[in-house]
């Protein structure tokens, strides 16, 4: 399944709308560092308001592709994640370490904004 990735001036938008499988999963990765390398884009939200689950191996690949896109010099902020995915992950013990996270989208690119900022 192929998750859109949209271009807005020089950001990445993205919105996971259903649950992904391990597959679609490193698809959307590679898909993400394609677009952000391609695009030289300064950063991307990651919006995951539809997951109702977000399993250990979600968490881990959410977590390498927003370490990845910094090793390619941009940003990531996670916004939409629902309290009880929030709830599940730290229960878990699989926060998502070191990654920006927003409570909406507005928010999110936003604070992605000003990640940019102060980075330049």
């Amino acid at each position: 399944m192929k998750i859109p990735i949209l271009r807005l001036k020089d950001i990445l938008l993205t919105s996971i709308q259903v649950d992904l499988t391990d597959q679609d999963a490193l698809d959307f990765q590679s898909d993400v560092l394609n677009q952000v390398a391609k695009t030289q884009a300064k950063g991307i939200v990651i919006d995951i308001m539809s997951l109702d689950v977000v399993d250990s191996y979600m968490a881990r690949v959410l977590n390498e592709t927003a370490d990845m896109v910094r090793l390619l010099g941009a940003e990531v902020v996670i916004c939409g994640m629902q309290p009880s995915v929030a709830l599940t992950l730290v229960e878990m013990g699989r926060e998502l370490i070191g990654v920006e996270a927003a409570l909406n989208l507005d928010q999110g690119v936003e604070k992605l904004y000003k990640l940019i900022a102060k980075r330049a």
